[in-house]
């Protein structure tokens, strides 16, 4: 990874720190346990984006804060050339989902309600996983592969040019179809 690896848990606990915020009361505001946010705050657990958007709401900020340190607030291009380094939301623990790697396509845009993202997902034969919801809404449109989709009670299967949009309140989990890799661009909007 390079030097500019995004490290979501110490920003997290940063912003805490500086709205002098105790992880008793962010506990107390997400329904999240204390551990869980010291885990995640002290690099030891890869957070999915449901725990994140409620931390993100219960300090006041967008989703978009962890992921940038920018302020422009007109027009941000993204060149390709530009997205070779990755974000992860948190350390490279074992436990972690690394089924995903995100490359943001908005990283300098300041006060963004919408996290625009390439997604590669990786080849994963592993048949077990846990769906998340958070609150907001999913663009999902397949650039290479095919993906699967379990959305609540229902499955979707996607291929190359197809989409989805989706309510990301319901449960929902994405992967590469019969455990292969694929692409994807994928929009998340999440209310403030």
């Amino acid at each position: 990874m390079s030097d500019h690896h995004i490290v979501i848990g110490h920003k997290i606990k940063g912003i805490r720190e500086s709205k002098q915020l105790s992880v008793s009361e962010i506990s107390e505001r997400t329904g999240l346990s204390e551990a869980q946010i010291e885990s995640i705050e002290n690099e030891e657990h890869l957070p999915s984006l449901g725990p994140l958007i409620k931390i993100a709401r219960a300090l006041g900020v967008r989703l978009g804060t962890f992921l940038d340190d920018n302020d422009e607030l007109g027009p941000v291009v993204c060149r390709s050339s530009e997205r070779e380094e990755s974000i992860s939301f948190s350390n490279d623990s074992t436990d972690a989902r690394k089924h995903m790697e995100y490359f943001s396509l908005a990283k300098e845009k300041a006060g963004r309600h919408m996290e625009p993202f390439i997604i590669e997902i990786h080849p994963n034969g592993e048949q077990s996983y846990k769906l998340s919801s958070h609150e907001g809404e999913e663009f999902i449109y397949v650039m290479s592969g095919n993906i699967e989709i379990v959305y609540g009670k229902e499955t979707y299967h996607l291929q190359e040019g197809d989409s989805i949009f989706y309510d990301s309140i319901v449960e929902h989990h994405v992967h590469g179809q019969d455990g292969k890799g694929a692409r994807i661009l994928a929009v998340i909007y999440v209310p403030i």
